[in-house]
């Protein structure tokens, strides 16, 4: 009895999903063993974690909370002080100039 395509697509992939699920090395991790196991997960949270006691090569500015409230109040009210000449970028005179204008 011959084996129709849907059925033997089926056990392929079957077959598939279950070798997924062996252990090579007999359950062991097989990237340096034990020791070893979960090194990447420990390096990633190692990596973003803060310096509690950082060193800075320039010290930090003074602050002021009544400036900072003074901004915060500009902020809410909708009086932000607008830069003089604010240019992002000279992108535009570039390609302008490249193409010959």
């Amino acid at each position: 009895m011959p084996i129709d395509r849907p059925r033997l697509l089926l056990m392929i992939g079957s077959a598939c999903a279950l070798s997924a699920c062996a252990e090579p090395h007999g359950g062991v991790p097989y990237m340096g063993g034990p020791t070893n196991f979960g090194e990447a997960n420990r390096q990633t949270m190692a990596a973003q974690v803060v310096n509690p006691l950082p060193v800075y090569d320039t010290p930090l500015p003074e602050t002021s909370g009544e400036h900072a409230e003074q901004a915060i109040t500009r902020y809410r009210t909708d009086k932000v002080k607008r830069p003089a000449n604010a240019k992002i970028s000279n992108v535009a005179t570039v390609a302008a100039s490249a193409a010959g204008n």
